[in-house]
């Protein structure tokens, strides 16, 4: 079994991994060059380059699940070595970690959510894909 180049590709075909990585950095999954958000969390209705509508996503909590998700797994073993290996007062360690939390959460959660939509987009999810009669 060969895998498919770019090339031999038709145009209908949407390829996951470039869907995704344009998604990450909060660009339109299509073209690459329109962004994606509005504002901090807001999909806008149709991407300004190339015209892709992205009204159709469904993110919903999805990027805030797997935000958590990331985050509690990143800085749990973090919190038990520096524990462990420092012993740091309460209050200091309670304040690090607060901030820490709050800004790798705020990272994540935007680029999570470009993520989620391009998903979407490339597997044709939620209205992405052509519309079928009933």
């Amino acid at each position: 079994m060969t895998l498919a180049s770019p090339a031999d590709l038709s145009p209908d075909d949407r390829l996951v991994k470039p869907a995704l990585l344009r998604g990450w950095r909060r660009r339109c999954p299509n073209c690459g060059a329109g962004p994606m958000m509005r504002g901090y969390l807001k999909v806008r209705d149709s991407c300004p380059v190339c015209g892709e509508e992205l009204h159709h996503h469904r993110a919903d909590d999805g990027p805030a699940y797997m935000t958590i998700l990331i985050v509690g797994h990143l800085l749990a073993p973090v919190l038990m070595f520096v524990y462990t290996k420092w012993r740091p007062e309460p209050l200091e360690m309670a304040v690090g970690f607060t901030l820490g939390t709050v800004a790798l959460s705020l990272y994540l959660l935007p680029r999570l959510k470009g993520a989620l939509v391009a998903l979407q987009w490339a597997k044709r999810m939620h209205g992405f894909g052509p519309v079928r009669d009933v």
